[in-house]
């Protein structure tokens, strides 16, 4: 249906689909901060599990599809995409925290385990591609370890949570993860995760929307599906993230910040199983080239830099950034700016 639209129809659909995302990212903050403080998990735990995985969802149906209608590229790419430029959108949450570094102030535990996950997770496409191409199910047999160890995960996070061997040190800078009082608003918590729940299926069907725009526009255009997938459909798909990161910033919810983008991070690699399920041409790891591999590579050293941040704590640096975000910055506006070279 989408395919034989003119195509300014196809951009504006996007756009509005776009809007969608936008609105119920802003939305899904202060929902997700209430239901940290009146459960009791905590603003890691929340921004890494529920947050994370909610804002990821119009991705997840991003990826799907496009492998469902056999567009591997489009499908991988955005995936890993998706986890670079979301990464990026912790710099700019430093950038507007004023009070300090944003990594040193936003000091869990829980944080620093995800990113070790997430290095583990974005290894496994490379792993992938060099073994022979083995389909079980119809997915590659490393397709299954993907889930398995992302549920090994949100255990072992739960558990790091409660039963810490470590403890950041607390400094005058750190911003400690309370339950704010005035945070309540007064509904119930079925009522909260109910409204939750709507917007998921909000970003269910702006997901949709945008994977059939995507691929109508790298079609009609001639663009690449890496390109249209790492620096188009990603990014839209992650305004949910860029909202909520830069709303939890200005809240001061800042282990809601960091873990919303490392949760959700760690989420999106579900969505290679998802791509590979879908993708009936074979093994999508063989599938796809270089330009996407490099992507995943981005989303790997990215995750590291962050990783490196959260470890070092650096207290302010210039203009009270940190030098993770400085290369963050750095790393990811190279990565565009190859990738539009390539074409």
């Amino acid at each position: 249906m989408i395919a034989g639209l003119p195509l300014i129809y196809v951009v504006l659909l996007m756009g509005a689909a776009a809007l969608v995302i936008f609105a119920c990212g802003l939305r899904m903050t202060s929902l997700a901060d209430e239901i940290a403080d009146r459960t009791g998990l905590g603003e890691a735990i929340v921004g890494g599990v529920l947050l994370g995985a909610s804002t990821s969802l119009s991705g997840t149906i991003v990826s799907f599809t496009a492998a469902f209608d056999g567009h591997a590229s489009l499908a991988f790419a955005n995936s890993v995409g998706g986890i670079a430029a979301q990464t990026a959108f912790l710099a700019l949450g430093d950038l507007i925290y004023r009070r300090a570094n944003l990594e040193h102030a936003s000091a869990e535990l829980t944080n620093v385990f995800q990113c070790g996950l997430l290095i583990v997770l974005l290894s496994i496409p490379f792993l992938a591609s060099t073994t022979p191409e083995i389909n079980v199910f119809g997915l590659h047999p490393l397709s299954f370890a993907i889930p398995a160890i992302y549920g090994f995960g949100l255990v072992a996070t739960r558990w790091v949570r409660e039963n810490p061997m470590w403890e950041p040190v607390q400094t005058e800078r750190t911003r400690s993860d309370t339950p704010d009082d005035e945070q309540n608003s007064g509904k119930s918590l079925a009522r909260l995760f109910a409204v939750f729940a709507l917007l998921l299926v909000c970003l269910s069907v702006a997901g949709w929307t945008i994977a059939r725009c995507g691929a109508v526009l790298s079609s009609e255009i001639g663009l690449s599906q890496t390109l249209v997938g790492a620096l188009m459909t990603a990014l839209i798909t992650s305004l949910p993230e860029l909202v909520t990161t830069l709303s939890a910033v200005r809240r001061g919810a800042l282990q809601l910040a960091v873990g919303g983008i490392i949760g959700g991070n760690t989420f999106d690699t579900l969505f290679l199983t998802l791509a590979d399920a879908g993708y009936r041409g074979g093994s999508i790891y063989h599938a796809v080239g270089d330009v996407d591999y490099f992507w995943n590579a981005i989303a790997l050293v990215m995750t590291g830099v962050l990783m490196l941040g959260l470890l070092l704590r650096e207290k302010e640096g210039a203009a009270r950034i940190g030098f993770e975000s400085v290369l963050l910055f750095a790393i990811f506006g190279s990565a565009v700016t190859l990738q539009s070279v390539w074409g």
